[in-house]
């Protein structure tokens, strides 16, 4: 039986794929911050399915300690998928809030690469994988996106440049890049602001969680000579636009 690890399985992405593969006869190791929550997935999929991890992922010493506490039955991570991330705030970057721009760092950047560095010796040792979850923001700019985008950026970056170093050994690495995706993420990103959430999915059928989940069950499963590198998803409903012309009043 394979297991995998995933960062942020409190909700949205991180829940949808930890139930994905544990009802595909993989075990888990889910983590995140909320442990009530982590407590009714155990529950809902079989805690012998799901092994629970409470920390906060920017705390390093807190990260060791879990994961050096995995039991054994669930120690052989064959897979991660590192998908704890957020965007906090919309503003433009001279009326933004540093302390968020640091906190997108630790989370999105700093957190992603200490969780892999942690666990590569057991990814070659087992021949895994890893997936990262990115975002379109890390490839398109838009006003306000500026720390969200570059962190997601980075985390693509990060995994191309992974996947070359990991060259003969077996590990493969990829990002999946989702669009427009209906989660917590905007309520997180705009401080709890239901209406601006609500708003922005209004009748725009947006990628689901179950979505995403899906996608990555497509790249773990396939074939172990075959290697996604990257896979932008985008709803339907969502395309690119054109730059922005700013213009100066006719004098």
């Amino acid at each position: 039986m394979k297991t995998l690890l995933v960062t942020g399985a409190t909700a949205g992405f991180g829940a949808a794929i930890v139930e994905r593969f544990v009802t595909s006869g993989w075990r888990a190791v889910a983590t995140g911050r909320r442990q009530d929550r982590l407590d009714a997935l155990a529950a809902r999929l079989g805690p012998d399915r799901v092994h629970t991890a409470c920390f906060d992922i920017r705390d390093a010493d807190a990260m060791a300690a879990a994961l050096d506490a995995i039991p054994e039955p669930f120690r052989g991570i064959d897979l991660l998928v590192n998908n704890a991330g957020l965007a906090l705030g919309t503003a433009p970057a001279p009326a933004s809030d540093l302390a968020q721009w640091r906190q997108m760092i630790d989370t999105n950047v700093t957190a992603l690469v200490t969780m892999t560095h942690r666990l590569l010796p057991t990814l070659i040792a087992r021949r895994g994988a890893v997936v990262n979850i990115g975002s379109i923001a890390g490839l398109y700019p838009y006003p306000g996106g500026n720390v969200y985008g570059a962190t997601k950026a980075f985390v693509e970056q990060f995994s191309l440049n992974l996947r070359s170093d990991l060259h003969g050994t077996g590990v493969r690495v990829s990002v999946i890049e989702p669009g427009l995706a209906e989660t917590e993420f905007t309520l997180v990103r705009t401080g709890g602001d239901r209406p601006a959430s609500d708003a922005l999915y209004a009748g725009t059928q947006p990628i689901t969680a179950a979505d995403i989940a899906e996608s990555t069950w497509w790249i773990a499963t396939l074939p172990p000579h075959l290697n996604i590198n990257r896979l932008e998803v985008m709803p339907v409903s969502q395309s690119l636009a054109g730059l922005q012309i700013h213009r100066e009043p006719a004098s």
